[in-house]
């Protein structure tokens, strides 16, 4: 097994859940990619390796119960990222409304202004804030140079 993987493997067999092949597959999918999948997407990265896609739906559903990914879901479409290890434990997505891709906001700064966010609202709401989804929707701009080059 990866070394990688013999973390999530603690983590899933603690709850009881069995860290078979498949699941292997489809986690590293998630871990290699660069990207926001969604479950379709990850089924063509695995499928090769025998994995089904009601096997790829059951092991997102458990992955993100156990807290090691996070799901994003934007117009009924759900898409996947890590969570623990990721690398940006605070991030804004921001969604293309042209081309549906989705990007990762990653500023130090903003970063500050989002933990002074949540410590805010848990003081004035008396609330514990265990994870938050913030989405910016608009043009990238790769599409909004391709829109401004169309007008000129």
């Amino acid at each position: 097994m990866d070394r990688d993987l013999i973390y999530f493997k603690k983590i899933i067999e603690s709850k009881g859940y069995k860290f078979t092949i498949q699941k292997q597959w489809v986690l590293k999918a998630i871990i290699e990619s660069s990207i926001h999948l969604n479950a379709e997407e990850i089924y063509k990265k695995v499928k090769n390796y025998s994995v089904g896609l009601a096997t790829v739906y059951r092991s997102l559903k458990m992955f993100n119960e156990l807290n090691i990914i996070k799901e994003i879901s934007i117009n009924s479409v759900n898409y996947y990222e890590m969570k623990i290890f990721s690398g940006k434990p605070l991030h804004i997505h921001f969604k293309c409304i042209k081309c549906n891709s989705i990007i990762d906001i990653d500023n130090n700064s903003l970063a500050l202004d989002y933990l002074r966010l949540n410590n805010k609202i848990e003081k004035e709401n008396n609330l514990i804030v265990s994870d938050a989804n913030i989405m910016l929707i608009g043009l990238c701009t790769k599409c909004r140079e391709d829109e401004n080059a169309k007008t000129n």
